[in-house]
């Protein structure tokens, strides 16, 4: 079997057992809940929803947390790349081989990155070409701006270039990538708290006001009929046909979509890649949840003790 082979089957070995324990872990939890509403309730049609929407629930909520731990795992590795480069050029410059330039550069700091530069020596030092090992070494990280430094890389050594120069300038232009990309961060912090704030904000307190103000209204306009009213006034009264439960659940559905739009926006603004703001998506559903029911309680509270 070839080494690229044996590599994709160790990782799809890997992902698969780890993806069976999570279905096993969300299908008990699942079940557990659903026996209990069936404890409480004793009715089957609710108990099989319960199941489905835990379920569903849990899914994507492990889904998130495994893509958020793969992104700072990926994000810890890019980091310390460029360093981890400069160490191996200065190892190949101090007359070592590349198994033992890589080896002497396995540091615990650059962790997780160390045991994927552990296995690489070994697989340089075991008889595998320089090419092999850092195309398996970027699959297992896999990692979109790595590849396409080894890339880079290994273009240079097809081309008779010195590896240690080569190492040196690639390290140098990832580090200037990263001011970059930190420059540019900041520049556009603005626009991220804007964005932030309009959304878990401002827009949750001004659906929470709308729906206490159909409340209200109905309210005053329920025991009141229309011809009962003023005619000379500048505006009209008419039967109010929007229900508060309309109101509502509109109100919470369009925040919680408003939340998970502005969340992949925010990451696209800030770290170019839509995923990234993911992170922020729990806070926004908690703060604009929270605004939304708390200001709705006091606007109630107040207009009740007005009437």
């Amino acid at each position: 079997m070839k080494p690229k082979r044996k590599v994709r089957v160790r990782l799809s070995r890997a992902e698969t057992a780890s993806r069976r324990k999570k279905n096993v872990f969300i299908l008990i939890l699942s079940f557990l809940v659903s026996t209990g509403v069936f404890v409480i309730y004793g009715s089957p049609i609710r108990t099989g929803i319960t199941f489905v929407i835990v379920y569903i629930v849990l899914f994507f909520t492990v889904q998130f947390m495994g893509s958020m731990k793969k992104a700072a795992r990926i994000k810890k590795i890019e980091d310390v790349f460029p360093d981890f480069l400069q160490l191996v050029a200065s190892n190949l410059r101090a007359g070592m081989t590349v198994d033992r330039a890589m080896f002497l550069s396995s540091r615990p700091e650059f962790a997780p990155l160390d045991h994927e530069i552990l296995q690489a020596g070994k697989d340089i030092s075991t008889g595998k070409p320089v090419e092999v090992a850092l195309k398996s070494m970027s699959k297992r990280i896999n990692s979109e701006k790595v590849d396409k430094t080894l890339l880079i890389i290994l273009s240079g050594i097809r081309a008779g270039g010195d590896l240690a120069v080569l190492l040196e300038e690639t390290a140098s232009s990832m580090r200037q990538r990263g001011f970059v990309e930190k420059k540019a961060a900041s520049q556009v912090l603005m626009y991220v708290i804007f964005i932030f704030l309009a959304v878990a904000v401002f827009a949750p307190g001004l659906f929470s006001l709308s729906g206490v103000l159909v409340e209200t209204m109905t309210n005053l306009m329920g025991g009141m009929s229309p011809d009962a009213m003023p005619q000379n006034l500048p505006v009209s009264f008419n039967t109010i046909t929007i229900s508060e439960s309309f109101v509502f659940w509109f109100s919470l559905i369009f925040i919680v979509v408003m939340d998970i739009m502005a969340a992949l926006v925010l990451g696209l603004v800030s770290r170019g890649n839509e995923k990234e703001g993911l992170r922020y998506l729990p806070v926004m559903l908690g703060l604009s949840l929270g605004i939304f029911f708390a200001l709705g309680k006091i606007l109630s509270g107040v207009m009740a003790s007005i009437a």
